[in-house]
């Protein structure tokens, strides 16, 4: 019973002076041994915030994007292909009666990737990509994701239309000022934000 209460004693001994010691984020110990506060200091609200804005686009005037003219540059969707190839419509032709003018088709190598991973199914699309008259572009970025790769390429140069069904890369591209969107619907290729175009919703 003795030699328990002996260690007790120790233990509560032990425990007063570790609560005697100061604590290492007290103000009494000197500024370079102290700990640093946790405590978040409060903002000053007489200092000027600074908030970096992103720089708009040289190629804009307002809404109105001035890199845009014939002939037209525009960047190919996996899916506008399969959607070409199954209204039966030709893709350069039908280009030139929607805008009017000379345009350019041009296929990144993410989209390639894209088609030559779908297989066999998608043999006719790949044929018809490797015609000269389509132009392509190296991608310099990491992955191979075609959705990524269009809206980097279009945000840093204006001057492409884009050409695409898919729903969620239209949802992207609208949020881009300046960036016209082709599509085929009711067998024809239409566009939006280029009001002068064939076949453009008003």
């Amino acid at each position: 019973m003795g030699k328990n209460k002996k260690t007790r004693k120790v233990v509560m001994q032990r425990f007063a002076q570790m609560k005697r010691m100061i604590s290492l984020s007290d103000s009494r110990i000197k500024p370079e041994k102290r700990l640093p506060s946790k405590k978040t200091p409060k903002e000053d609200k007489t200092k000027i915030k600074v908030t970096e804005v992103p720089q708009q686009s040289s190629a804009l005037f307002f809404q109105y994007n001035m890199q845009l003219g014939p002939p037209y540059h525009i960047l190919i969707d996996t899916n506008f292909i399969n959607f070409s190839i199954k209204n039966k419509l030709d893709i350069i032709q039908n280009m030139m009666e929607c805008l009017y003018a000379k345009c350019t088709p041009y296929i990144t190598d993410c989209v390639m990737g894209e088609l030559e991973k779908l297989g066999q199914k998608y043999k006719l699309a790949l044929k018809i990509i490797k015609d000269p008259r389509f132009e392509r572009l190296k991608c310099m970025h990491k992955g191979t994701y075609a959705d990524d790769c269009l809206v980097n390429r279009v945000t840093q140069h204006k001057c492409y239309i884009v050409a695409t069904n898919d729903k969620d890369l239209k949802r992207r591209i609208r949020k881009i000022p300046g960036v016209p969107i082709m599509y085929v619907s009711q067998h024809r290729f239409t566009i939006e934000r280029m009001p002068d175009a064939y076949g453009a919703p008003k």
